[in-house]
């Protein structure tokens, strides 16, 4: 069994996509620090153009509280409205608007102030609409130990799965021990995602935007095809 493990990201890049669809098993971490700056929260799409950043707005809270523990703000149920005008405002002349809007409306509508359950059903939604058949499993609810850190988590994790085989983005080489998985009878290989370019409209392409890009201006068929173009290395 191959499985893979990530922090959530709203409506990651489809690297993210292909990893999913590279594995049998894709745990999804809820029980980790939240961190700023970073990609859980906010993601890049195209306007005017260009790529811009949105953010689901989080309340308040104690830096140290793990994704599962933040909130989105009071204000999203006002501010979402803002964003979907933005994307609808950006992409209504997209060949599949029609399709994909839909979707990510009905995810900025759900009523869900978690953050971790407000991605992870962001996640679920895209799987379903580009027909990735792997199961998601929640971190917190595979029987480890949680305060396990680094490669000794992610090895409890491949155990407690009962995985062959251990995938992890390329980007990730330097953190794990090929001799240690090889002892532990788990195969460690790295996906690394090919370029995935096309048509945005008359514009200069602009890559690795978020998945509502590519899912706006191509059929699922050809995104299926992108699902497949990275090349795995061990």
């Amino acid at each position: 069994m191959k499985i893979a493990i990530m922090q959530p990201y709203i409506f990651p890049y489809i690297g993210y996509f292909q990893l999913i669809n590279a594995v049998d098993k894709f745990v999804v971490y809820d029980n980790i620090q939240f961190t700023k700056k970073g990609w859980i929260n906010r993601n890049r799409v195209l306007v005017n153009g260009k790529d811009e950043y949105f953010t689901l707005p989080l309340k308040k809270d104690s830096d140290y509280l793990n994704v599962d523990q933040r909130k989105l703000a009071d204000t999203f149920s006002a501010e979402k409205i803002k964003l979907l005008r933005r994307f609808a405002e950006s992409y209504k002349k997209a060949p599949e608007f029609n399709s994909v809007y839909p979707l990510v409306e009905s995810v900025f509508n759900q009523p869900e102030e978690n953050l971790f359950r407000f991605i992870y059903h962001s996640l679920l939604a895209v799987n379903d609409y580009l027909g990735i058949k792997t199961e998601l499993v929640v971190s917190s609810t595979i029987p480890v130990d949680h305060g396990l850190r680094s490669q000794d988590k992610v090895m409890a994790i491949c155990k407690a799965l009962h995985a062959t085989a251990y995938i992890n983005p390329v980007g990730g080489v330097e953190l794990y021990s090929k001799e240690t998985f090889r002892e532990n009878n788990i195969e460690l290989a790295f996906l690394r995602s090919a370029p995935v370019e096309y048509t945005q409209f008359k514009n200069e392409f602009v890559p690795w935007l978020s998945i509502i890009d590519v899912m706006m201006f191509n059929p699922k068929e050809r995104i299926q095809q992108y699902l497949q173009s990275h090349y795995s290395i061990t």
